[in-house]
């Protein structure tokens, strides 16, 4: 099983779209840290399903229940165990079993890879409805990482064809709080009002929509992550490909660099009072896949969501005959609303990683 992340921050993730539940453990984390409450839940709403006409109707309430690791509001640093209740499952909507393949999903590979003993009903364990334990436990990181001085700032860079401005253009202390407020957080004002248009357009056409989500990382020290295997993009990348529907990572300038000679792609150095920094961030603040104290900077492709009511050609897994689809249900037009606290969640998970590997080394 491939369930299982992290050498110095183990986590453990459970629980199927439509069972009783789903869950994460997670050991290693640190004793004594009061968890806010209301900002995990307001982190853990911002993924719910239902919250606006952009997203499916399946209501969650996506209460967790920390079952241990958790005493008075703190942690105990033994291993933290939630489980989130699931409570809206029509699992009618997804027939008797796996005939017809839905094209862009793992009906077929999963059917193949689990010899036809896998949880079939709303995608099963394939299911984007297991982000919602991944965003409690990134919630956790999260509050860890801001008593270190840390932020996490993510936005929609681009949705269809409308793309908003960059990350890399925004000075690291300008204050981007109000993005996590926002159903659409966008850079540049009222194109959020656009993107929404084209995502109703989308669902009115029964089909879905794309895009890109642009986040980075504040206050981070110098020093995290390693060459090779181990380094800061390996890690990071590692978990972001880990969310359904993620098909493209880039840092920095990602794939820029093809067109970029090497006096313009380098950062030059320079001191900042008794700060070294650079004076760009084309490298994304990562150099050798080590952190060099500038903002980590990185994009992530977020392919259209698969499920469409459109009629699309596909096979039948029992008669193995060609057949035709049109997917019922309840599914988003638009999955980049609710992935932002995905993936906002994701690298607080990677950063805390690298933040304990780093520790680990200090003797």
């Amino acid at each position: 099983m491939s369930s299982f992340f992290g050498q110095h921050l183990r986590l453990s993730l459970f629980g199927q779209s439509h069972g009783e539940g789903i869950g994460i453990t997670m050991d290693g984390f640190p004793a004594g840290m009061t968890i806010d409450m209301d900002r995990l839940s307001a982190m853990m709403a911002r993924r719910a399903p239902g919250q606006s006409a952009m997203t499916t109707p399946r209501r969650e309430a996506d209460l967790p229940e920390f079952l241990s690791g958790v005493m008075d509001g703190r942690t105990t640093g033994q291993p933290i165990a939630a489980v989130i209740r699931n409570t809206s499952q029509r699992s009618r909507d997804y027939g008797d079993g796996v005939d017809l393949a839905r094209p862009g999903h793992a009906d077929y590979t999963g059917h193949v890879r689990y010899f036809g003993f896998e949880d079939w009903r709303g995608g099963g364990h394939f299911s984007g409805r297991l982000t919602a334990p991944i965003v409690l436990a990134g919630a956790l990181c999260m509050q860890w990482l801001e008593r270190q001085g840390v932020r996490v700032e993510c936005h929609v860079k681009q949705l269809g064809d409308i793309v908003d401005a960059s990350l890399l253009d925004v000075p690291e202390e300008t204050d981007l709080s109000y993005l996590k407020t926002m159903a659409l957080p966008v850079l540049r004002e009222g194109l959020d009002r656009d993107m929404e248009a084209a995502v109703l357009a989308a669902r009115e056409r029964q089909d879905s929509v794309g895009g890109v989500l642009e986040c980075r990382a504040v206050g981070l020290p110098a020093g995290l992550g390693a060459p090779f295997f181990d380094s800061a993009e390996s890690v990071l990348s590692h978990l972001l490909f880990a969310i359904p529907a993620v098909k493209g990572v880039e840092f920095g300038e990602g794939f820029a660099f093809a067109s970029m000679p090497g006096s313009s792609a380098n950062d030059p150095f320079r001191m900042d009072g008794e700060r070294i920094v650079t004076e760009t961030n084309h490298a994304g603040g990562l150099n050798g896949g080590i952190t060099n104290g500038m903002p980590v900077v990185f994009r992530c492709v977020i392919r259209a969501t698969p499920s469409i009511a459109r009629e699309q050609r596909t096979v039948s897994l029992k008669s193995h005959e060609n057949a035709e689809i049109a997917i019922r249900g309840r599914h988003d037009p638009c999955i980049l609303p609710r992935a932002v606290p995905v993936v906002e969640a994701m690298t607080a998970i990677g950063l805390m990683e690298l933040w304990k590997e780093r520790a680990a080394c200090v003797r």
